[in-house]
Parts: structure tokens; sequence; C-alpha cells
């Protein structure tokens, strides 16, 4: 693939995206070509998500990471940790050639180009905002890895869910940290896998966001990281965008679907209350080409570790930012699956 000198613009009109031989130049003035990739985390997101990147750019040497030697042991065996349709596939004619799955995590950092963060985000079950923000302690403590070991211009891209401005945090914590000769540019690229597709989703993706620092630095970082989604990716659907817009996204969307799935369970409620049939109603109202037929089955309600997180920290978002009117319409969202839930068991003689 020639990208020298192409120029591409984006749909959206806060940066445009040009390709110049594959290469960057950071703060240093270093100018780099990304070959070497590091993810830290080789849960399901991190390993699934990298082990298609490495099918899709076979020039990319990909090295997935983690503490956990059961798990590195498990994908580099027959028994993968995870299962998604199509992964052991991708897995089997990758590894050992341009995929690798290690436990050596300095390395890895050491010798890569672009560093993956992908590792949980729990919601917090302490301190300040306890049950609604997201626990953001593995980000940092890779953050904090990252800035120990790097021995050279590095790009940083969270891929794990993360509240607005947690990029501000890792960039902090690199910068406080930064050695001579040692930069860092830091991106948002939030994943979008349902489980039972995350295969399908990552090689035709509706759409990629790639968020950075509004900079001629963070402009670079993220021509880099769209050259390698442009393996596969058609350019219109890599959406590059402010750092805080891209991490919103992530919440936005995952709020949106989980509202869709309380909406209709609401009008479940009202249809077992009045005799009406809500499979009858969903499919009435999915007719509607503004509402569409996706997300409008009523059952017990959305489960999943995505949605209720991320609307728990849209939750304590709006509060922070004194929104609470918009902090209780979100609460009442996640407060109507949890009373479908209920209302679920109280049926079960």
């Amino acid at each position: 693939m020639t990208l020298a000198h192409t120029h591409i613009h984006t749909h959206t009109h806060t940066h445009t995206v040009r390709y110049t031989h594959n290469t960057y130049n950071l703060d240093s003035g270093i100018s780099m070509v990304v070959k070497n990739v590091c993810c830290i985390g080789a849960g399901y997101v991190g390993g699934s998500s990298c082990s298609v990147l490495a099918w899709k750019c076979p020039d990319i040497h990909v090295h997935v990471v983690d503490v956990s030697h059961d798990t590195i042991k498990q994908w580099n065996s027959h028994n993968l940790p995870i299962y998604e349709p199509g992964l052991d596939e991708v897995v089997k004619e990758c590894r050992g050639r341009n995929l690798f799955f290690s436990n050596d995590i300095d390395r890895a950092v050491r010798e890569a180009d672009m560093i993956f963060i992908s590792v949980n985000t729990p919601t917090k079950t302490y301190g300040i905002g306890k049950g609604k923000a997201a626990d953001l302690q593995y980000v940092e403590v890779c953050a904090r890895k990252i800035a120990e070991v790097a021995n050279g211009p590095k790009i940083v891209v969270e891929k794990s869910t993360v509240p607005i401005q947690a990029a501000q945090s890792i960039t902090h914590i690199l910068a406080a940290n930064t050695k001579p000769g040692v930069s860092f540019q830091v991106l948002s690229n939030p994943e979008f896998l349902a489980e039972g597709t995350a295969i399908e989703n990552l090689v035709n993706p509706d759409r990629v966001l790639i968020g950075g620092e509004e900079s001629s630095e963070g402009e670079s970082a993220m021509e880099e990281l769209t050259w390698i989604y442009h393996h596969w990716i058609p350019q219109h659907n890599i959406i590059t965008l402010s750092t805080w817009s891209s991490q919103l996204t992530k919440l936005a969307s995952n709020a949106f679907l989980a509202q869709r799935v309380s909406s209709i369970n609401a009008i479940s409620a009202v249809c077992e209350a009045i005799g009406a049939d809500v499979s009858q109603v969903a499919d009435a109202v999915g007719r509607d080409s503004r509402i569409g037929s996706k997300f409008l089955h009523a059952s017990v309600g959305f489960g999943g570790s995505c949605f209720e997180k991320d609307l728990l920290s849209l939750v304590y978002i709006a509060e922070s930012l004194n929104l609470p009117e918009v902090a209780r319409y979100w609460q009442h969202v996640n407060d109507i699956n949890h009373y479908q839930r209920t209302s679920f068991r109280a049926a079960i003689p």
C-alpha cells in the first residue's frame, strides 16, 4: 500500500488527515515509522483487537502482554482464554509470525513505537465516585510502567473505556516521568465490540474513532494510527476528532443503546397493564425509519459489562459538572433496567 503524498479529508471538520511516507514527528524532532505495536492487557478487547490488527497488517509486529501468566499461556495454546467466532483462525494464522503473546511487558514497551492500553476500568468500589465513576488504577499503573521503561518517542493509545479527561491523567503521569530523548503523544481509540460478533465488528466496523491533541504533534500521531487502520478500513469510516469528544462518544453510544432497551422495557410494563402485545408494538415502532428496529426487544433487561458501567460513569460525570437533571435522566435509564429485572423475578412462580 502506497500512501505517500496522499491527501484524505475526514467527515469531521476537526482535523485533516495527511499521509506522508508513513512517518511522523513528535516534539522531540525524531521521525518514526511504526513497525512494532505493543498492547498492555491480553483480555477480551486487547486480545481480539490486536489479533485482527496483526492479521490485517502483516508488516507490523504486534506484541500483546499481560501480568497474568495463565492468560498468556492460554493465548499461546490451542485453547484461547476467550471465545469469539473466527478468533481461533485469526490467531493461528498470525501467532509466531507477527503476533506474539508474552509476560515481558518491559521489553515490549521498549521495542514498541505505539502502545495500546487495554486494561479493565471497572466501576469504583471506594472513595469519591464510589458506585458510579470508572476506576482508573490499572490505566494509571500502565502509564507509570510506560514512563518508567520507555527509551524513545512513543504513541500511547487508550483502548480501555475511560471517562472524559482520562487522557489528561495519562499525559500528566507520562510528562512527570519523561526522560531525555523520550516523548509521548496520547490518543483515544475506543472499542465498539459486541460479544459474539467481535471479529466482525473489528473487520467491518461502523466507524473507527481516533481522538488526539489538537496540535501538530497530536495530528501527526493520529495520522500514524489512521494509516494502520487504513490497511483494511475505508477512509470514510475513520473519524478523527478531539480526545474528549472521542471518549464521550464511547459513553454516549452505549448510553443510547441502553436507553433503547430500557425504553422498550418500560413500554412492556404498560403493555402488561393494558393487555397489549409488546412484540407488536416494538415491530410497529421499529418500522419508523427514524427509529429502526435494533435494540427494541423487550426482555429481562440489558446485561454485559459495558452498558451499566458506562451509564453510571455518565451519571457521575453529569453530577461532577453540576448537571443534576442530566444525571437523573441517565440514572433513570439504569433504574428502569433494575425495575425490569425485579418485575421479571416477581412474575416467576
